[in-house]
């Protein structure tokens, strides 16, 4: 192999990463699978795919290496190649974010005014869990509490809120997260949370923005 050859070669390698990540439904897969492991079913479900599309998307990414599968019985469960994948997910959007001024004014339709994940900012949340002033709630599915959440976060999915509203203090205030930035989950909890009278808000990041920035995080068997 020549010198041009070779260089050809090495691009086109990177070339294989980049071609995986060109689809918005890959892009949203590797997002759900940075919340833990999943089957291709519940990937499907949560994609709003099919699963035979979800198949060939997840085909794509395991043959860029940026996911794994394992057998389950007649299940295929797939997670990420490895916790980079996640860091290079959030450092995508965020790119995105600083660069695209379409992707400024939709997200401005969902937070005025974002916060950006500082240190500073993670440990005065931390600080007020700690004291008992809020309560952090994990509104996403149960499963992906257990595979990693928020320190000091509690457990109580999107879809047993309203049954469970009991169970916050009606006197602390309440932050709830989700799956990050894209995600709905967290805005849906805010809007039930303040129709009961409890004060809420949201925190945009989740677990692949705290683990990308190297803050601590938490699972149910630790």
């Amino acid at each position: 192999m020549n010198p041009r050859e070779l260089k050809d070669h090495l691009y086109a390698q990177v070339g294989r990463i980049a071609a995986a990540l060109s689809s918005p439904k890959r892009l949203e897969l590797l997002e759900l699978l940075a919340q833990g492991e999943k089957s291709v079913e519940a990937l499907a479900q949560a994609a709003d795919i099919d699963i035979k599309l979800a198949s060939a998307h997840l085909r794509v990414l395991r043959e860029a290496q940026l996911v794994q599968a394992r057998r389950d019985g007649k299940s295929r469960i797939h997670r990420l190649g490895g916790s980079e994948v996640s860091d290079l997910w959030v450092k995508l959007r965020e790119l995105a974010e600083s660069s695209l001024a379409e992707l400024q004014i939709a997200m401005a339709r969902l937070v005025a005014e974002p916060e950006r994940l500082t240190p500073q900012r993670a440990q005065a949340l931390l600080d007020r869990v700690r004291a008992g002033d809020v309560v952090l709630l994990d509104v996403r599915p149960a499963a992906e509490f257990r595979s990693a959440h928020l320190p000091g976060a509690r457990s109580v999915p999107l879809d047993e809120l309203e049954a469970r509203i009991r169970e916050l203090p009606g006197d602390k205030e309440v932050v709830a997260y989700c799956r990050g930035p894209f995600c709905l989950m967290a805005d849906a909890a805010v809007e039930l949370l303040a129709r009961h009278g409890l004060r809420a808000r949201k925190c945009p990041d989740g677990v692949p923005e705290w683990r990308a920035a190297g803050l601590p995080l938490e699972s149910a068997a630790a």
